[in-house]
């Protein structure tokens, strides 16, 4: 079970309507809908996702997130998810006032390229960072926009996101006493609860 679905669950109300960006194989909304009786959707592009979305008995949308959100009226949902999508979309800054339009709140997660890991493997090898948690190369990453903690808090202030929560994990997906002191350098995944 990966860190960040422990943590979403325990964000998401029970019973809330909750969408889901980029829901992968739909395994954290089938376990928010076992789990916490949430009501919601997942958006997907991978028809091979979508198959498994459909096999878990998940409701899942097929839509390109870089075409926006348009199609969901505004407050539609009480959370909105997006675990490890951000840095895969084209314009992270307009998905973001996507998200807060049509969710009261919004969970967020990410790698945090700023990790110590990654600066030194650039520092080092002179070459993109590749790790277990990571492991494309620079011409097969889905991830086009490399952020970072103090990138993302930044961003959050410019538009004046309210960080209800924020919890940052380590490489063996703990969030140890470094990684909450230095969440920058010592994070590996970053998880925020934002709202407007």
């Amino acid at each position: 079970m990966r860190v960040d679905f422990d943590i979403i669950q325990q964000w998401v109300k029970p019973g809330a309507r909750v969408l889901d960006l980029g829901c992968g194989d739909g395994k954290l909304l089938a376990d928010l809908t076992q789990d916490r009786q949430v009501r919601g959707y997942g958006l997907e592009i991978d028809p091979i996702k979508i198959s498994l979305c459909l096999e878990r008995g998940v409701n899942v949308i097929e839509q390109d997130l870089d075409r926006g959100l348009g199609n969901f009226r505004s407050d539609s949902f009480d959370t909105v998810v997006m675990s490890q999508t951000l840095q895969a979309v084209r314009y992270p800054h307009i998905i973001l006032d996507e998200m807060l339009r049509i969710g009261r709140e919004c969970i967020i997660t990410f790698p945090n390229f700023g990790n110590w890991r990654c600066r030194l493997q650039i520092a080092g090898k002179g070459r993109m960072p590749v790790s277990r948690f990571m492991p494309y190369t620079w011409y097969d990453t889905p991830n086009i926009h490399f952020c970072t903690v103090l990138d993302f808090e930044a961003l959050c202030r410019e538009k004046n996101i309210h960080v209800i929560n924020r919890v940052v994990v380590d490489a063996n997906q703990r969030a140890t006493q470094a990684a909450r002191l230095l969440p920058n350098l010592c994070g590996v995944t970053a998880i925020y609860h934002v709202t407007k």
